[in-house]
């Protein structure tokens, strides 16, 4: 009876196994963001290849006057968003869920986390300052940044995030609650809603994957 139990008990471990090692083997996570269509000619006929390509280079500030450049993400993981300090709506939700990211990565030097603000007028370096203290965030992994607000609006639309200024929305801005992560070879792998904990949980969970595949 003893030997039976334990056959039984080994076959479950012995399937549960299996199962992991398939999933683990047929994962894959998409690469989004940014396209590049590249035509070419066949026996006369234009042909089309349409590819997703990497995040082009940056250059903002963030809450310690640090120059954040596409160097400082460079053989890293990255989660990104769009905000603003004054936000009334998505914002607070969103940052208490990359705030989750930040000190579930925080010993994880892979990982980084960059936030740019859509309001760089009000949003300067002492606010942003101010506004990661009152987080407990450390600036080497939780980059939150400033800079040109034309730059910091065409990067969004890089990103394809929507990211504008809007009197007729709540803080005079509209924005997306998207978090994107993004591979050590600047490609986008993910689209996640930063104000559902689920779907965080599934960011993070990718980028473990991300992280053991890379």
């Amino acid at each position: 009876m003893v030997n039976k139990s334990w056959r039984i008990g080994l076959s479950i471990v012995l399937a549960v196994s299996i199962i992991t090692a398939c999933e683990s083997e047929t994962k894959q996570l998409p690469i989004l963001g940014p396209t590049i269509i590249k035509n070419t000619v066949v026996d006369g006929a234009l042909i089309s290849d349409t590819t997703f390509g990497a995040i082009r280079g940056f250059k903002f500030w963030d809450q310690d006057s640090n120059v954040i450049t596409e160097n400082t993400v460079e053989g890293k993981l990255y989660v990104t968003d769009f905000f603003f300090t004054s936000c009334p709506t998505i914002c607070p939700k969103m940052k208490q869920q990359m705030l989750r990211i930040h000190d579930r990565y925080l010993d994880e030097d892979k990982v980084v986390l960059l936030s740019h603000s859509i309001d760089p007028v009000r949003d300067s370096v002492q606010r942003l300052k101010t506004f990661a203290e009152k987080l407990g965030v450390q600036t080497e992994k939780w980059h939150l940044m400033t800079g040109n607000r034309d730059s910091i609006y065409s990067m969004a639309k890089h990103y394809v995030i929507a990211a504008q200024e809007d009197p007729d929305a709540p803080g005079g801005f509209a924005h997306s609650g998207a978090f994107l992560l993004v591979d050590t070879k600047r490609q986008i792998r993910g689209i996640y809603d930063g104000t559902d904990p689920q779907e965080v949980d599934q960011l993070m969970d990718d980028i473990q994957f991300l992280n053991e595949q890379e």
